[in-house]
């Protein structure tokens, strides 16, 4: 006879996320300590990371995780670009990595929601709302720092670029636009016949004379 597979193997595997989760965190620390690293000052962005990751893999064992898949995502992507700055010391690309957090980390979290739980929409909608991250990403670096400058320097980038970025921003969303109003108008295979009422005029049977 197989054990059950309901809410409270979901919340074991939630929970055994967790522990490993811990303890990574804790393998760090006991590290830098042993190495003498200066872990608040290199590497203090991991204090986002690590509860973002936490987030994500939390959310993917749960039956109806997705918004802390993407919560968790949005966390995660906001560590990693104040990681990049603190190395870089390139806080002025705030100007336009924020696209990278959202819609970008949300992208992310129903990707990995969506492919985890078998949400074909909801995986191929992450998909889309990334590479429109990309997109605006892209169009912001080469606004900000190749005609602006704001980091000191122009990027040397040729004058063609930020209209190119613009007009594929606008193919992206005009493709996931179609793309979903397709989806919306096919029914559903899975959707059940609603079975329609019987005609009010037709003739009531006639019992059979007796015999």
């Amino acid at each position: 006879m197989t054990a059950p597979q309901g809410p409270a193997r979901r919340g074991s595997s939630g929970a055994v996320v967790l522990g490993a989760v811990l303890i990574a965190l804790g393998l760090i620390f006991f590290v830098g300590q042993q190495l003498n690293v200066d872990l608040a000052d290199a590497a203090w962005p991991f204090y986002v990371i690590a509860p973002g990751l936490a987030l994500v893999a939390f959310g993917l064992t749960q039956a109806r995780g997705s918004g802390l898949a993407i919560a968790g995502s949005m966390v995660t992507m906001i560590g990693l670009v104040l990681l990049y700055q603190n190395a870089t010391d390139h806080w002025e690309s705030w100007a336009y990595a924020w696209a990278l957090v959202a819609p970008g980390g949300s992208g992310i979290g129903m990707l990995l929601y969506g492919t985890r739980s078998g949400d074909a929409r909801m995986a191929r909608d992450g998909f889309f709302t990334i590479v429109t991250a990309i997109g605006l990403f892209a169009a912001g670096l080469v606004f900000f720092e190749g005609i602006l400058g704001i980091s000191g320097e122009r990027l040397p980038l040729p004058q063609w670029a930020l209209p190119v970025a613009i007009i594929v921003i606008g193919l992206l969303l005009l493709l996931r636009g179609f793309t979903a109003r397709r989806v919306f108008a096919e029914p559903s295979p899975s959707s059940p016949s609603v079975a329609e009422p019987p005609d009010s005029e037709e003739e009531p049977a006639q019992s059979p004379p007796a015999t």
